[in-house]
């Protein structure tokens, strides 16, 4: 069996769609199974009541272990004989050291699952497209978006082909001790992916640059620690005017192109509507 850790998140639900196409019996964690919604056969359980009996792999989102170490887990996991994880890293790992905490987050739990002896695929995706979700409030409130560093660039990558990738890794094992660094096909602004989102609901829409002090400002007032936000900000920074670096590795895997911005736009246009 296969847990897949996030199983209702941004790439989770994806995880799960590709293990069920390919037949894999699977077993989804989610906080709220009642409103999961998986499909036939999957099992569903909350992440604090996780079956390790009988699995054989995991899909780790490292967001299942905030607010706590990831021992506990991975003790449980070498315990009860699972042979692989798959963790849902980030492309900041390669360059992690003082000041990009996000890096420094996502390498510690990489070198904890190594030093397990456990098999492993640590996959490190950059921007994901869904972050442009975090402007639908103020899509569905009008035709102006407002954020830091209009042009800076990303190669946003939908978190279908992230899934995809995954679903690789779970299953065959030639992305074993593997770190693939994982893009989208394209380097576009952020006032480009605005504009992408207008023409995928039929609306114009414009990206107003705010401050970096106003826009930390509104990170840190939400959800965002302020170190996460210097971080994110550092990286918009150093991005303005710098074309994204495209990584090959998403179409080597998975045999085919990345799925663009204006496709995952396309498929997202309700989120924004």
């Amino acid at each position: 069996m296969i847990v897949v850790t996030g199983a209702t998140g941004n790439v989770g639900r994806y995880v799960v769609d590709e293990l069920v196409e390919a037949g894999a019996k699977i077993c989804a964690l989610t906080r709220d199974p009642e409103v999961a919604r998986m499909p036939a056969g999957v099992r569903v359980a909350r992440p604090g009541d996780l079956p390790f009996d009988g699995v054989t792999a995991v899909f780790l989102n490292p967001v299942v272990l905030w607010g706590s170490g990831p021992e506990e887990f991975l003790r449980q996991a070498v315990w009860h004989g699972v042979r692989r994880i798959v963790t849902l890293s980030s492309a900041a790992v390669v360059e992690a050291g003082p000041g990009n905490q996000i890096g420094e987050h996502h390498r510690a739990l990489e070198v904890a699952i190594e030093a397990t002896g456990l098999e492993w695929t640590h996959l490190r995706p950059g921007a994901f497209a869904s972050n442009a979700g975090q402007w639908a409030g103020q899509i569905r409130a009008g035709d102006v978006v407002r954020g830091p560093y209009a042009e800076a660039q990303l190669a946003p990558i939908h978190e279908a082909d992230i899934a995809a990738v995954a679903a690789r890794a779970l299953l065959a094992d030639d992305l074993v001790g593997r770190t693939p660094v994982l893009s989208g096909p394209q380097s576009i602004t952020q006032a480009e992916q605005v504009r992408i989102i207008g023409e995928a609901i039929g609306r114009p829409l414009r990206y107003e640059e705010l401050s970096r002090e106003a826009a930390r400002e509104a990170m840190t007032g939400g959800h965002v620690s302020a170190e996460i936000a210097d971080s994110l900000l550092t990286m918009f920074a150093a991005s303005v005017g710098r074309p994204a670096e495209i990584s090959p590795e998403t179409e080597r895997i998975t045999g085919r192109p990345g799925r663009t911005f204006a496709q995952w736009a396309a498929d997202h246009a309700a989120d924004f509507s």
